[in-house]
């Protein structure tokens, strides 16, 4: 059941390490546990990882999806006989208008992004979710895109991920908030000590974002803590703040 109203969408991110906690230990099961801790409506997950799954056992993709929402996307960015890597997005609402864009760059890993249109009771919110590459050119070529596909705000719109940030100088965070003003501000990784804001969720309309906070207690699951935000649909005059 959502832990907010019908004017408010709870949204969460988190990169979970293939589901090997810092323990070394694969748990999905432990991956659902704290995702259904704070009830959020669309979840997007970066390494997911089918690779490590138990031999027999069930794909990550698939047992992810059945497990969190109703309804769940998937971006495959690695695909090898061994099985496939990548993210997704689920929610408890329909999803429309999904594009899968390539956002890889030449001689760098593959990487994908997800957009699609999240049919929430009280409005429609466009959701895009991604996972930035490691080199810092290659993040500022990855947001420039994503920049372009926010452009429009056909509605509110939400932008969230793994975006791999952690330098101030030539950052790609200035193009990313000039159009997506509201934005999370909270150290995630590495999740024993979380130093950097590498997980973040970015917002139009700038009143959009009413509260966010990291679940400190995922530390264990994973080497990024998981990230939860609640915005509001339809409602640019609240003003944001996080916690």
């Amino acid at each position: 059941m959502s832990a907010t109203s019908d004017a408010v969408i709870r949204v969460m991110t988190w990169n979970i390490h293939g589901g090997v906690g810092m323990d070394g230990k694969f748990d999905l099961a432990r991956i659902v546990k704290s995702i259904a801790r704070h009830a959020p409506d669309v979840v997007a997950l970066q390494e997911v990882d089918s690779r490590r799954r138990p031999a027999g056992g069930p794909s990550p993709f698939t047992f992810l999806r059945e497990a969190i929402g109703h309804h769940g996307i998937e971006a495959k960015s690695i695909t090898t006989t061994d099985g496939d890597y990548g993210q997704m997005v689920i929610s408890r609402w329909p999803l429309l208008a999904v594009e899968i864009h390539d956002i890889t760059v030449a001689e760098r890993e593959p990487r994908r992004a997800i957009q699609t249109d999240v049919t929430a009771p009280s409005g429609t919110v466009r959701v895009i979710a991604s996972h930035f590459g490691l080199k810092r050119s290659e993040r500022r070529s990855q947001a420039r895109r994503l920049v372009e596909m926010a452009r429009h705000h056909p509605s509110t719109t939400v932008m969230l991920g793994d975006f791999n940030d952690w330098l101030w100088p030539n950052s790609m965070r200035a193009a990313l908030e000039r159009e997506l003003p509201a934005h999370t501000r909270h150290a995630t990784f590495p999740s024993r000590w979380p130093l950097l804001s590498l997980d973040r969720v970015y917002c139009w309309p700038a009143g959009a974002l009413l509260r966010s906070f990291v679940d400190r207690n995922s530390w264990l699951a994973s080497d990024h803590l998981a990230l939860v935000a609640d915005v509001a649909l339809g409602q640019s005059s609240v003003r944001a703040f996080s916690s």
